[in-house]
Formats: structure tokens, sequence, C-alpha cells
């Protein structure tokens, strides 16, 4: 057995519009309802532009497979963060701010790396990588 990338996340919310709308609106991804006999009151995928599913969205009143509490706020658990390979950093730092959504910058140069850090609503941080794009300051 052999990992070759992160498959998706999985944030179970109270609030399920506010927290679809937040990736729909910062991120771009696609909402895509589930299958059919899955509520989408309760449960939503958000997609890529590749097709791939990257986060899996439950309301509070969802039913899991392996069920556990799941309070929202700032801190996830075990899990500090969820990290995703990404492009365009100037780009996205400025629809950020036009969204005047708070978050964190830090470039590591000698890595040829920029990041980007975000809480999303429920209080996940979602760090953004951007590896050999852009000039450095």
């Amino acid at each position: 057995m052999q990992v070759t990338s992160l498959d998706h996340i999985n944030i179970t919310t109270s609030d399920m519009e506010g927290t679809v709308s937040f990736f729909v609106k910062v991120f771009g991804l696609e909402l895509r309802d589930t299958p059919a006999h899955l509520p989408p009151e309760h449960i939503q995928w958000l997609y890529d532009k590749n097709g791939n599913a990257i986060i899996h969205v439950n309301s509070k009143e969802a039913q899991h497979l392996y069920d556990r509490p799941t309070p929202s706020g700032q801190v996830t658990g075990a899990i500090h963060h969820v990290a995703f390979s990404c492009t365009g950093h100037a780009a996205f730092a400025a629809h950020l701010k036009k969204l005047e959504i708070d978050f964190r910058e830090k470039d590591t140069p000698s890595a040829q790396l920029r990041q980007i850090f975000v809480h999303e609503p429920n209080g996940v941080l979602i760090e953004l990588n951007f590896v050999g794009q852009e000039e450095f300051a």
C-alpha cells in the first residue's frame, strides 16, 4: 500500500449553507449533490476544476458510519490544518482581500514556497501552498 495524494476532507457543520458558500465563493469549488439516497440538506460534496471530490460537508444532523463528537470552533481535535497545493498566489491573496477575509501569509524563499493560511467558517485551518510560481520580494 502507498499513499499517493489527499483524497478529501470532511467538515461537519451546523451551517451547511454558509460552509458550502465559503468554499464555492473563496476557492471556486463546484457544489454537487450526493447520490440520490443521501439528502442534500445534510450532505454536500465540493469538487475542483478537474472533477476531484475535495471537501465533503455534513450537517450536524447527518448520519455517519463512524460517529464521533465534532464541535465547531477554533480547535479541530488533533488535526492542526488541511493543506492544498495551489497556483496563482497573488491573484488569490487579492481575492481574499476583496472578500474581506482575514488570512496570514508566509514566504520561504529557500524552498520557493509561498503560503496563505485561512480559517473556514467552522474553524478549520486551511493551508494553501504555492511552490515555485512567483518571484519573492
